[in-house]
């Protein structure tokens, strides 16, 4: 199976320092402005998902959230969850204090994979 979401090394270890500090958590990606434009990182059941909305894979035992509209439109590309070092958009997210910011990195699946996908899970 493809999964539909990786992370770099970075990305890993970010994750884990924000587990020991605020236990299980939890990614969404939203498609709106602003804090849309990047992955949120909230403590797990942080932030409430609306119907339809997908689980499209996990980082680090973390689901990854999509916003359903969003999915819909990126539902054929690889996400790559990356850091950088910078202050993200409105601060909400659990990295943000360290001055890090979470980003998506896309790439469009190949036929051969999109064959052989992970399922995805919905809000209902």
């Amino acid at each position: 199976m493809i999964k539909r979401i990786d992370a770099t090394k970075e990305a890993i270890a970010l994750i884990q320092i924000l587990k020991e500090k605020h236990g299980e958590l939890m990614f969404y990606q939203a498609g709106g402005c602003c804090e849309g434009t990047q992955p949120q990182c909230f403590e797990k059941g942080g932030f409430y998902q609306r119907m339809g909305d997908v689980c499209i894979g996990t980082v680090e035992e973390t689901e990854f959230w999509v916003d359903k509209d969003l999915f819909e439109y990126w539902k054929h590309a690889h996400f790559t969850l990356k850091v950088i070092d910078a202050f993200g958009a409105g601060g909400f997210s659990l990295e943000t204090p360290l001055k890090k910011t979470f980003q998506i990195e896309y790439r469009i699946f190949t036929p051969e994979e999109e064959q052989d996908l992970e399922a995805v899970k919905y809000i209902e």
